[in-house]
């Protein structure tokens, strides 16, 4: 089956491992909840606009390079020239991780005062900052195996992170308990660094087997002239992730911008400090969570996507990228259409029941009928980013954000957090029709 049809052997691979994932991660955020506190998770949450500026400047563009150049490789079979797309771009991610490392330690207390304007995440910054590189090298593999299409390592390190991360948390935590100790939210951190230190060492295991093997197949001799070296592919993946790489960082700062900015609309709005990082931690960390948790069944199809359409593109297959789009976004409408009716008959009880919050549920209620949207979203920017169209969904991500930008500005502070929920709805809405008229288009063109 995996030789007849790799796509949907690897898809079904990566939807178990994901839902196993989410299963595991989404009550390891009901632990955290309820160890922690709603202002705890909000502190925590507080962290991800570091993370995600941290992965992209290092590790995003780099990967989905990967993935589109190895799986440019192996239409010709020469899979050694696929092994050097993975060292050339750990070439390239490696001096920026270890980089982004120092940045983040050593300023982590300006970082936590001037730009997360929340002091309490300076400590857990710098626990932080020692997963950075962990992270990249990983990212870096699992891109190069989806570009193969080999899911199951990905998959397989998927899970052993999230065991590792809730193990250690757990242990830790029992731990203090045990001698008389609070546990504080910077076990988190530390269980995140650990699940990032351990997949990194599965991964390189992964490719160190991968390299032997391949060493004892014979050389399969690349036509006179086409052979690239290290060095040559390098500057492919640096021209190829460069736009992807700033248009993820211009998302992310925006991101950014807004993820610090609703505590301190909040506190306009009327709320104290406590409240609003109260509000924002059950949002972020209890409600989107579980709106999330079904892209486990979307995300698997989604990454494989890409390196799917890259092959077909660079064959000149038109058909294959017509079908591919054309179940993809059946497939994801379709799931998303009945997520969203599930939210809307179960959202509250599930908010009362999992997180013990009626805030919960109540959010859930709103963001149910952004799931079409969000998953066919999804599928397109993928299908966009293996024609090679990384500055189209730059720009789509960019107007987007700016108009939920400005829902946080204004209406937060007249309305509270309902605005903001507003403003993830319209912005989405926003973004999967500009992806459809744009990916409508470009498959058109590839057509006549």
């Amino acid at each position: 089956m995996r030789k007849s049809n790799p796509f949907l052997t690897g898809t079904l691979i990566l939807t178990l491992a994901g839902f196993i994932s989410r299963f595991i991660g989404f009550f390891y955020r009901a632990f955290l909840s309820r160890s922690f506190g709603e202002e705890g998770m909000g502190i925590y949450q507080l962290l991800a606009p570091v993370m995600a500026l941290s992965f992209s400047l290092t590790a995003a563009g780099i990967q989905t390079a990967i993935s589109k150049f190895t799986a440019s490789e192996t239409t010709t079979h020469d899979h050694r020239a696929s092994l050097r797309v993975l060292f050339a771009g750990l070439l390239l991610s490696m001096p920026l991780s270890f980089f982004c490392t120092w940045l983040v330690y050593h300023y982590a207390d300006y970082i936590a005062v001037h730009f997360l304007l929340e002091e309490r995440t300076g400590p857990l910054l710098r626990i932080f900052a020692l997963s950075i590189p962990f992270c990249s090298a990983h990212s870096l593999i699992n891109g190069y195996f989806y570009g193969i299409k080999r899911a199951g390592i990905p998959a397989l390190t998927q899970i052993l992170e999230q065991l590792a991360r809730v193990g250690s948390v757990y242990l830790l935590c029992s731990h203090l308990q045990s001698h008389g100790q609070t546990p504080r939210i910077g076990c988190a951190v530390i269980g995140l660094t650990i699940g990032e230190c351990f997949s990194m060492l599965v991964s390189l295991t992964a490719v160190y087997l991968r390299f032997f093997r391949l060493r004892s197949l014979p050389i399969r001799r690349p036509p006179s002239g086409s052979r690239t070296t290290v060095l040559s592919m390098t500057g492919k993946i640096f021209t190829l992730s460069t736009p992807l790489t700033a248009s993820r960082i211009a998302v992310n700062i925006l991101q950014s911008i807004e993820a610090i900015s609703i505590p301190s609309c909040l506190v306009k709005h009327g709320f104290s400090q406590t409240q609003a990082l109260s509000v924002y931690g059950v949002l972020t960390g209890m409600a989107l969570p579980l709106i999330m948790f079904p892209t486990a069944l979307i995300n698997s199809a989604c990454v494989l996507l890409l390196p799917v359409i890259s092959e077909a593109d660079e064959s000149g297959n038109r058909r294959a990228i017509q079908n591919a789009v054309r179940k993809a976004v059946t497939y994801c409408a379709g799931f998303g259409s009945l997520c969203t009716v599930c939210f809307l008959l179960l959202g509250r009880y599930a908010g009362l029941l999992l997180f013990q919050s009626e805030m919960a549920g109540s959010f859930i209620l709103t963001l149910s009928f952004i799931c079409p949207l969000l998953y066919l979203s999804g599928a397109l920017s993928s299908v966009l980013h293996g024609l090679g169209k990384t500055g189209i969904t730059f720009f789509f991500n960019i107007t987007a954000l700016t108009a939920r930008l400005f829902f946080v500005f204004w209406l937060i502070p007249a309305i509270g957090i309902q605005g903001y929920l507003y403003g993830l709805l319209f912005s989405q809405f926003l973004i999967t029709v500009f992806e459809i008229l744009a990916v409508r288009y470009h498959v058109g063109r590839k057509r006549e």
